[in-house]
């Protein structure tokens, strides 16, 4: 079998597509054949050593595919179960895995393989994004940066299913077309427009009580500068770059404002609170009420070309890898 291994960091060039061996699984694994497997803003901190990982390592942490074999102790699942998974742990980017078991969902037939491999991540960070970090409630009106992205075109869907109205940003007015299109009530495109003068506007100066930043330094005080007094930064990405050196007194002089940086993995480090959220997400997308655009489709083979087109903003909505 087939999979994708680097053993330094570096830039898309470390990527190795490798022959590996998949041993029997173990005590509460599961043996997966790989259908679809999803691209993350992610797997490239970890490929590029922003989130250091041991090495050698596999890399990927979202996938979608068939229950081949079952360890010892695995209840709940049969041979020819379709899953999905969004949590790790990494070594997504394989023909054929192990998996633990209890960190699986099942699929619905209304979801194929590319759908779910491309929801799974991004839709579980959507789902704790907008019912845990900050629960938002109908009426609200919220900022969100990246909207054309895949967290971006998730996150704008499931808020309008609840009542809510996204001011999304975008770098492109071919990405604001797209963010419309998906939910956005307004676009505001960063690189022609001032951000935080357009919330103001839009929100008839009152700003906004959360800002859903996936983007990071860039957004940092744009970010900031669109909060209502007491207002809500969730900063849970960064794309162009983390934040760094960050002056607390900002919050003060700016309204007393809340910052935290959230992570999927703290939302689903337990089994139930991960069956929640993957439920959820299932749920929504099997309504109908959120659709999953798969914009783009690499060999797995490719990733290395996936992570440059990423890098380089050249996407939009998910991206999945075919083993």
């Amino acid at each position: 079998m087939k999979a994708i291994r680097f053993e330094q960091t570096g830039g898309p060039e470390v990527l190795r597509f490798v022959d590996v061996d998949v041993p029997p699984p173990k005590e509460g694994e599961v043996r997966l054949l790989q259908r679809a497997i999803g691209l993350n803003y992610i797997d490239t901190y970890h490929r590029s050593g922003l989130y250091p990982v041991p090495l050698p390592s596999g890399i990927g942490l979202e996938g979608a595919g068939i229950v081949e074999a079952l360890g010892p102790g695995v209840k709940g699942l049969k041979v020819g179960d379709r899953v999905a998974y969004g949590t790790g742990p990494l070594g997504a980017y394989a023909q054929v895995r192990n998996f633990p078991a209890n960190r699986l969902v099942k699929l619905p037939k209304a979801i194929t393989d590319e759908v779910a491999a491309g929801m799974m991540l991004k839709g579980m960070t959507v789902r704790y994004l907008l019912r845990a970090t900050y629960k938002v409630k109908r009426g609200e009106t919220i900022l969100l940066h990246a909207a054309a992205g895949g967290v971006g075109l998730i996150l704008s869907q499931w808020a309008k299913a609840l009542g809510v109205k996204v001011i999304g940003t975008v770098g492109s007015d071919a990405k604001a077309a797209i963010a419309k299109a998906h939910g956005c009530a307004h676009v505001i495109n960063s690189t022609t427009e001032d951000v935080a003068a357009r919330v103001r506007e839009i929100t008839g100066g009152a700003g906004v009580p959360v800002v859903y930043d996936g983007v990071g330094q860039a957004t940092l005080m744009s970010s900031l500068d669109s909060l209502r007094p007491r207002g809500l930064l969730v900063s849970f990405g960064n794309a162009s770059g983390p934040v760094k050196s960050f002056d607390l007194g900002l919050l003060a002089a700016k309204g007393s404002l809340y910052v935290t940086r959230p992570t999927l993995f703290s939302y689903t480090s337990t089994d139930a609170d991960f069956r929640e959220t993957a439920e959820d997400l299932v749920e929504i997308v099997k309504s109908g009420k959120v659709s999953i655009p798969i914009n783009q489709r690499y060999a797995l083979a490719d990733a290395a070309d996936a992570h440059r087109d990423l890098a380089a903003r050249k996407t939009t909505g998910t991206t999945v890898l075919l083993p």
